[in-house]
Formats: C-alpha cells, structure tokens, sequence
C-alpha cells in the first residue's frame, strides 16, 4: 500500500510553481541570448575591401584560446583565470591608444575623434560585413605583433610554456577572436548608448562607464535583500511552521557503529572514499603550485615549474580535481545511504559500484592526462584534450562519459531504492532523494551545449547553467536531500521536519537562484534585461542563506542533546561539526563574499580580481568541501574497526581545513581583492589585471603570506582525512542481516508512545538491512 504524502500539498505545488516560473524565465533569456548577442560578422573588412579576418578565423581563434588553456590563465570578457590579462580589456586600450595617437588625441583619454571612430557600429546585418577604419585595421596589425612577442616569452616570465602560440596563422586567428570580443565591447548595441557587454570594461579612451541600469538595478538588489530577509524572518518568527519543536523531547541511544550492519556495496564505498581523499590531496597540492606562481612567478622556489606543468595546466587540474573528488564522495554517499533508506540492497551492487568506481578512474586520468596533452599543443581538438571552458576544462569524450557514468549512478539508486518507492507518495522523502540525484547528471548535461567553436556569449550562457545552477541550486538540494535523511536515519528529527525542510529550500533557492544565474553574464554580450533579472534575484539567494543558517545551528545541535545520559556516545561528532562547517562558509562563502561582487556597479569593476576567487574558495570548499568530508566521515565512522577509528585525527582534520580556509580567505584573497578592486575604481581595471602589477608588490607579500595556511590546510587538514579513509578499506567485513525488528543507527527510548509516533510518520518504521 503507497504511503499518503506526509506534509501539506501546499509544500509540492508551491515548489513546483516556483521551478516552473524560474526556468520559464531563463527559456526567455535562453531565446534572447541567441538572438541579441553580438553578431559574428562573416568578414572584416578595412575602408578598401580587404579582409582583415573572418567569422572562421574569429571561431579558430576562440577554440585556440579555450584548448590551449588560456581561459585558464587569463579571461575574455572578464571569464577566466585571474593570474593573466584580461584580453578583451588589454586589446581594447592597446588598440584604442593606437587609434588615439594616429588621431593625435590622448592616449589616456582619448578625444571625439577616437571616441567616434571606435564607438560607431559599423557592421552590415543584411551583408554580414563590418568595416573597421584605417585605424582600426592597422591596430589589428600592431596587436598581433605584440601577441607574438608576449605568447614567446619564456616560460619563467609569464608562467606559461615557451612557445604557446607560435605560428602566424594561429596567432592571426587568436587576434582575431581577441579583437572581436573588443569591438563588442566598445561598439555601441543598436538602439542603445551603450555598448553590446553594457559598457564593460571601464575603458575612458573608448567612455566605457557605469550605465543607468547598472546603478539602478544595484541599489534594487539591496531593497530586494533587505525586505525579502525581514519578511522571511517575520513569516518564520510569527508561525514557524517547520515543526522540529518537540523532537527534542525525544531521547535514543545510539547504537556502536561496530554493531550496525553493513552491505557488500556499502563496503565497497570505502574504495571511493580513498579515493577522494587522495583526490582531494591531489587538488591541494596543484592549488599550491598555482597559487605560488602569484608568489613567485618565475620559478617554484627556484625551479622552472612551468616548463612542464604552467600555469594553465596546475589550475586546470585544480578546478577539474575539486569536481572530482566532491563527485565521488557524493557518489559515495548515495550508494552508501540507499540501502538505508529502502532496509534492503540488490544483489551485485557491490560489482557495480567498482565497475562505477573503475569508470571513474578512466575518466579522471584520461581527463587530466589530456588536458595537459592538450594545452601542450601535443594533440589537437576539443574531444581527447582540452575543451578549455573555466570548470568545463575535460575534453569533450570525458564529458561524454562521466554524463554517461553519473547516470548509470542514479540507475544504481533507483534499483536499490525501488521496492520502497512503489510504497511511497511521489512527495515523499525517498523520491525527492531519488529526484535530487537524478538532477546531478540531469543539469552536468547542459554543459554539452557548451562548444568550443559555438558563439562566445551563447556558449557562456549554458557553461553558467553548470557553474551556477548545477552547482548552487542542484547539489544544494541533493546536499540538503541527503543530510535531511541522515537525520532522519539517526532519529535526530521527525522524517514530517525533515521534509518540509527540502522543500522549504527547493522554494527559497529557486526563487533566487534559478534567475540569479544571470548575474554571472551581466558582461558577456547579453542584453541588458540579463542584468537586471540577474541582479534582482540573485539578491535573493542570500535571503535563505540567512535564514537557514541560522536554523542549522539548532537543526545540528539535536544529535547530542537527544542522545540519554550514559548511554553509547554519539558517534558522528565530527560529521556534524563538519555540516555546521558547511552552514558557516555558506552564509560567509555563498552569502556574503557572493552577494559582495554580484552587485552589478561593483562586478563591472571587479569581475576576474581576486574577489571573484575569494567568493569561489569560500563557497566550493566551505560548502561541498566540508559537505564532502562530513559524508566521508559518516560513512568512514562505521568501516573503521572500532581501536582503528580515532577522533583525535578527526578534530585535527576539521580544525586545521576550516581554519586554513580561513586563512586563504582573510588573510590573501579578501586583502588582494579589495586592493585590485580599488586600483580598478581609482586607476583603471587594465591596470588592475597587468600581470605586472598582480605579481608584484604588495599583492606579492599577501601571497606570501598564504603559505602557512596552505600548509596547515593540506598537512593538518587532508592527510589526517587520507588516513582515516585508508582504515576504512582494511575493515574486517561484517554481516549483512539487522538484528530483529531493530533500527540500523539508533534505537528509542522513550517507550511506545514513541514509537507510535515513528510508525505515523515521525520517523520509518524500524526495518532490516
């Protein structure tokens, strides 16, 4: 018989309608996208007809950038790696003080001359053609010769590999695509006084200047933030309606994890869990190196780094390692929790969560290895080696194949899961589970809509619906599906709170976040209703960030206060002060580090400064990362023989990972960011993303000054977590079958009235593994 749906129908349809109207939204944005970015021109031509450069060449210089690894080292419309330039910004003041000295005008300032000559849009809708001037045309030539000259610069000097891009018709073409980026954004949009990326970047010889709608929709967010935070607070203060009162009242003993019984396939996460610590040592060390070349650009500590592994490379790995070892602790997690929630495992789990585990070894090498192959110029295309899109780096067969492995995952759920859901409404806890973990692989998809050769602005588009939303409202709904569960598990709270609290979230972060992904292309060639939607809802984001943080505190702190006095102590401690980790960094990371450079009049001057990384650092490790080990210790805390287990690593871990992020946050990238960001407002953003002035003093002394942290967070933090998850491997197997009618992690003590309550939905009923 299927179990009636345990909360209000209110909670489902109020969900609903929100994603409904949300995505609704972003199919109208999706279809303004591709029709008012800014043309390709078919060709280019000077005053006398000749062709300066074509669509082709603009579309083979685009993909040179992304497979070499430059969006990885510097960005293009402000996307990209924040060590070197930016190339749109840099060829637009070099090839504007160009014009200007041919017109005799300013070469800071400018005059009307090159203010028209390089504003004026020139192109040709009915023909495709755009003509550049005299001035225009002669500076494509001068840039070209000045790429030449930086991209064969050895290595030491610019923390790239001698010899990058080297032949002519390559660097025509890389000039080409940086040229066309430029023109968009000084050429003022049809019908507007601004130009196709609103005026970005800030750039006097061209009047590129903050536009009405920036300033105007900025102030909008902080009334939008400010109102919605006080009526959420007051709707939760006057009815607080999720119901965790009187759970507390409730008292279990929780039983040794030595005596819960484990599956085959739960004891094969203990592989993947190894995994993922080594990963995760793997991810720190590359971020090390990357961040060292800020510090020390020529050498890593007197050896030619970049001779082999660049700049472009360490970074690359760097952000493909973080997807990576979260990924397979996720996975992990699933595999580990589902036998769980359906009190039953099918037979030959165990083969497949190794032939997944395999899988995603191949995937893992052969991404990295082709990267590096890639960028090196060793083999060429997108599909074996580097697609080269920021977070969307693995060539495209690996792609292909972890979509491919990350469905084949949620197949492995749904068949362990099955016999359960047929009993419960589609509502309920156990879909929601399934449904969060069929969006992981569901939304990782879109990124194929992202080619290396599609149109800039489109292909950033749908690379933000990975970033952005695959990131910040799916995993956050699969993170809050899981953790709810665990709770559940644990007797901690009624499964009724739990799931009013998934859905809470599903409403509060697709009210914000599903619109708020604009606020990632307010510069990237989208009209300017991207911005406006974008800043407005992304305002929101921080609204549930408020709120439930400050919940968890008390949604956390119920494991120890229902645990009865002399019985077995609560054994996942430091899981738990691992979520309240996760709490913390995402009010601070996602929150307030977010919401600081989201603001459009402040994104247009600090786009691509180390405050977009300060934000980045703060939410991925302080959310995922904390959420990733806390899965990794729950799961760990039951695979370790008891006189193996050690709390005293455990705490070791928690401290030295929170306070090293904290010191990488506080004590570098805030500092360096606020100074760029400064030197943006007050000198010029060109000048704020010169390699010269990012690798030099004082930004050099805050990178320095990195260091203990860094090696706080790998030595104190990561290797204590390798250990604890090498022990989890070399557990003595255990049975497979629950002793009689009892729960797996807890049992109550509160006599039948208690249990009355279980069975009606407080929470399910006790069953056998």
């Amino acid at each position: 018989m299927r179990r009636g749906l345990l909360v209000s129908r209110g909670w489902p349809q109020a969900a609903l309608l929100v994603m409904v109207v949300g995505f609704g939204i972003l199919g109208v944005l999706a279809y303004r996208t591709y029709t008012a970015s800014p043309p390709i021109p078919g060709k280019t031509v000077d005053p006398r007809g000749r062709v300066v450069f074509d669509r082709d060449d603009i579309l083979a210089g685009q993909e040179l950038f992304l497979t070499r690894g430059l969006m990885d080292y510097g960005s293009v419309l402000g996307h990209g790696g924040y060590l070197g330039p930016d190339f749109t910004a840099e060829y637009l003041r070099r090839s504007a003080r160009f014009v200007a000295a041919r017109n005799g005008e300013s070469e800071r300032e400018g005059g009307p001359r090159t203010w028209a000559e390089l504003r004026e849009n020139r192109y040709d809708a009915a023909t495709g053609v755009l003509t550049f001037t005299e001035g225009q045309a002669a500076a494509f030539d001068h840039e070209r010769e000045s790429l030449r000259a930086f991209f064969a610069q050895p290595s030491a000097r610019t923390g790239l590999s001698p010899g990058l891009v080297s032949s002519p018709e390559d660097l025509r073409q890389l000039t080409a695509f940086f040229a066309w980026t430029a023109w968009a954004a000084s050429t003022q949009r049809p019908g507007a006084d601004y130009s196709y990326t609103n005026n970005w970047p800030p750039e006097p010889l061209v009047l590129n200047r903050p536009t009405g709608s920036m300033v105007v929709w900025s102030v909008l967010s902080l009334v939008a933030l400010l109102g919605g935070t006080g009526l959420l607070f007051a709707a939760f203060g006057r009815w607080r309606f999720l119901g965790w009162q009187g759970r507390e009242t409730r008292t279990l003993t929780f039983r040794r994890p030595q005596d819960v019984p484990l599956t085959p396939g739960q004891r094969a996460t203990g592989w993947y869990f190894l995994v993922m610590a080594l990963l995760f040592l793997a991810q720190t060390l590359v971020g090390g190196a990357s961040q060292h070349y800020r510090a020390e650009l020529e050498g890593f500590f007197g050896i030619d780094l970049a001779a082999l592994l660049p700049f472009n490379v360490v970074r690359t790995w760097h952000l493909q390692l973080a997807i990576f070892w979260v990924a397979t602790s996720y996975l992990a997690a699933g595999i580990f929790v589902a036998p769980m929630i359906a009190g039953r495992e099918p037979r030959g789990q165990r083969a497949l969560a190794f032939a997944l585990l395999g899988a995603l070894a191949v995937v893992v090498v052969g991404s990295l290895v082709g990267e590096l192959a890639g960028i090196h110029g060793w083999i060429r295309g997108y599909w074996l080696g580097n697609q080269g899109f920021e977070y969307l780096e693995l060539g495209r067969l690996w792609q292909v194949l972890l979509i491919i492995g990350l469905f084949a995952w949620a197949a492995m759920l749904y068949r362990t899961l099955r016999p359960r859901l047929v009993r419960e409404h589609l509502g309920n806890m156990p879909w929601l589970f399934f449904f969060a973990a069929l969006a992981i692989p569901a939304f990782y998809a879109v990124g194929l809509l992202a080619h290396p050769r599609a149109h800039f602005t489109v292909t950033d588009y749908w690379r933000f619906w990975v970033v952005h939303l695959w990131v910040e409202d799916f995993l956050e709904l699969f993170t809050t599906a899981i953790v709810a569960y665990l709770f559940v598990l644990l007797g901690v709270v009624a499964e009724q709170a739990a799931l009013r609290l998934v859905y809470l979230e599903i409403i509060l972060y697709s009210v914000g976040g599903v619109v708020g992904t604009m606020h990632h292309v307010y510069f990237s060639g989208e009209p300017a209703e991207h911005m406006a939607l974008g800043a407005f809802f992304s305002a929101a984001e921080v609204i549930p960030l408020t709120f439930l943080t400050v919940e968890a505190w008390s949604f956390l702190s119920l494991a120890k206060a229902q645990q009865r006095e002399g019985a077995a102590p609560f054994p996942h401690r430091w899981a738990v002060m691992f979520l309240a980790a996760v709490g913390f960094w995402n009010f601070v990371g996602a929150g307030i580090f977010g919401f600081l450079i989201n603001l459009p009049i402040v994104s247009y001057y600090q786009v691509g400064t180390a405050l977009t990384a300060n934000h980045g650092h703060a939410a991925m490790m302080g959310v995922y990362g904390m959420l990733a080990v806390a899965l990794a210790l729950f799961a760990i805390r039951y695979l370790v023989a008891p006189e193996r287990w050690s709390d005293r690593l455990a705490k070791v871990s928690f401290w030295s990972l929170n306070l090293g992020l904290g010191w990488m946050v506080f004590a570098t990238l805030f500092p360096v960011g606020v100074l760029q960001l400064y030197r943006s407002v007050t000198v010029g953003y060109f000048e704020a993303r010169q390699l010269e002035y990012v690798t030099a003093r004082p930004l050099t002394l805050f990178e320095w000054w990195r260091l203990p942290g860094d090696a706080l967070f790998i030595v104190g933090g990561v290797l204590p977590l390798v250990v604890l998850c090498w022990r989890g491997i070399r557990a003595a197997p255990r049975p497979a079958t629950a002793p009689g009618g009892e729960s797996p992690l807890f049992s109550d003590v509160d006599g039948p009235g208690a249990a009355a309550e279980g069975a009606s939905g407080g929470h399910a009923a006790p069953r056998r593994l």
